[in-house]
């Protein structure tokens, strides 16, 4: 299983600022290469990650295994939801109120690690759970379970 960060209630004000304190969390803790940021950036602009999901919608922001030291997920619950591009239509903009940002140092892994994620999108009262946490404890208890459920 992959790191796991966890942060709860963040309070910015678009994506972009949202991927780079994400992933400078993810810097710091020596799981990403100082590329990773400026490639997860570059590759939500040509290959948006934002999901409707239900009533809580989230987004997987992510790049390529070359910018990547260990797997890990940085995920961070919302003050407010942020806009992202929609996966499907990268024409249109949703709200998000969950952000997970991945990084997998395999490419194996990623198959695995976004089926595990999908069983979790799928469930909007386990979404909508997650949002209301304010504990980050609780979340990164809550997110390990359910990651290993599935």
């Amino acid at each position: 299983m992959p790191k796991i960060i966890v942060n709860t209630r963040l309070q910015v004000g678009n994506c972009k600022e949202i991927i780079e304190r994400l992933g400078v969390q993810m810097l710091e803790a020596g799981y990403v290469k100082d590329t990773y940021i400026e490639a997860v950036l570059q590759r939500e602009d040509i290959l948006p990650t934002g999901l409707k999901t239900g009533l809580v919608n989230v987004a997987i922001p992510h790049t390529d295994v070359t910018h990547v030291n260990e797997s890990a997920i940085s995920m961070t619950t919302l003050n407010r939801p942020v806009k992202f591009y929609l996966m499907e239509d990268p024409s249109q903009e949703i709200d998000v109120d969950i952000v997970f940002l991945l990084a997998v140092k395999e490419p194996e892994e990623q198959v695995q690690l976004l089926k595990n994620l999908i069983a979790i999108f799928q469930n909007e009262e386990l979404l909508a759970q997650m949002k209301d946490i304010e504990d980050e404890n609780s979340l990164n208890q809550v997110i390990k379970a359910s990651l290993e459920l599935v």
